[in-house]
């Protein structure tokens, strides 16, 4: 979605102590104003990884999407470790993937219910970062999972995993289902979607390496993590490339729709097809020689990891500084370069795991 032509008066308001004005005025920041986000914003104080954790917290959290499974997973993830935690979950969000717009509004209202932490899987890396420090001026810490904003625009980021490892895994999973040789395609979901356009940007350098020099990338479209959209592109791009080799999509959703058009038509068992899916929405696809092999992250695991960097920062056991660590889960994690979080290594999913998960 494009920004606000509000631009800078609304950063610059946002800054200052006309607080609420700045919340009603504006709907997002640009790419100008991004350049200043780019370090995280560290909670005020030391942290003191021995503080007792709080109960009786509200964790609001907003995802792209209410209603995606990806989604429900991780944000069921998230309200069972609250429960675990003594603390409370809320639930809101747009029902469109794209409704970045939605988020800022959202993010406005748990600002104004006083919510104790917002964890986000933002739309777009810029237009939530003046609502968001609207958020942490009201000293509400801010988590983003999934999908970041601006690092300036948030306490902590929890990833799914290593953005480059999730890049170059994928094309080198498929690459070796076409046998280093063909066209490609990648299938993604919005096109502001943060984690989607580091991903495929680690996928681009990852082809450079010379033993990808037969495998060429044709084209790269958007189905706005929509099934219909993504199905639709799906067949656009085969239409196009009727030799195409094989698609890339890192989005759940696309992936499980171009796995649904491939299974239908003459491409089955020729184009090969990989990327971020689910086990459950992919297992038929696996089982029919539609899809050789995928990967993901546990999605309740991230939604859990989140809450409890939420609760972590709002116990003042973290702030949010490079080199922090905390214990989530019987787990001890450290926060990295601009208060990131990794949750671990992407899990390749085949014929011989699939049927060992459910989600």
């Amino acid at each position: 979605m494009r920004q606000s032509s509000l631009r800078r008066a609304c950063a610059a308001l946002s800054a200052g102590t006309s607080l609420v004005l700045a919340l009603t005025a504006c709907g997002g920041t640009t790419k100008s104003d991004v350049k200043d986000d780019n370090a995280a914003a560290a909670s005020a104080g030391k942290a003191d990884p021995n503080a007792a954790t709080k109960k009786g917290l509200t964790v609001g959290f907003l995802p792209k999407q209410v209603n995606n499974p990806y989604f429900t997973a991780a944000d069921k993830g998230g309200e069972k470790a609250l429960g675990e935690l003594g603390s409370r979950y809320k639930e809101v969000g747009p029902s469109s993937a794209t409704d970045t717009s939605g988020q800022v509004s959202y993010v406005n209202t748990l600002t104004q219910q006083r919510v104790n932490a917002i964890a986000v899987s933002a739309q777009d890396p810029g237009a939530l970062c003046t609502a968001l420090k609207q958020a942490m001026a009201n000293d509400i810490k801010v988590v983003t999972y999934d999908s970041d904003t601006s690092p300036g625009c948030r306490n902590a980021f929890v990833s799914q995993a290593s953005a480059e490892d999730l890049g170059r895994t994928e094309v080198q999973l498929l690459a070796e289902q076409i046998g280093y040789k063909g066209k490609i395609a990648i299938l993604s979901a919005a096109q502001t979607a943060t984690n989607q356009n580091t991903w495929i940007g680690y996928m681009k350098d990852e082809l450079k390496d010379p033993k990808y020099k037969d495998i060429q990338l044709v084209k790269t479209v958007y189905g706005n993590d929509d099934a219909q959209q993504s199905f639709q592109q799906t067949q656009g791009l085969l239409q196009e490339h009727p030799d195409l080799k094989g698609i890339i999509s890192p989005t759940t959703v696309g992936i499980k729709a171009a796995a649904q058009y491939l299974s239908g038509s003459k491409y089955k068992g020729k184009v090969r097809l990989t990327g971020l899916g689910t086990p459950n929405d992919m297992r038929k696809y696996v089982r029919n020689g539609t899809v050789d092999a995928f990967e993901l992250w546990d999605p309740a695991r991230l939604g859990d990891l989140a809450a409890r960097t939420a609760v972590a920062l709002a116990s003042g056991q973290i702030t949010g500084r490079e080199g922090e660590t905390f214990k989530a889960g019987g787990t001890t994690y450290t926060l990295g370069k601009d208060g990131v979080i990794s949750l671990g290594k992407p899990t390749v999913f085949d014929a011989g795991n699939i049927d060992q998960f459910d989600f």
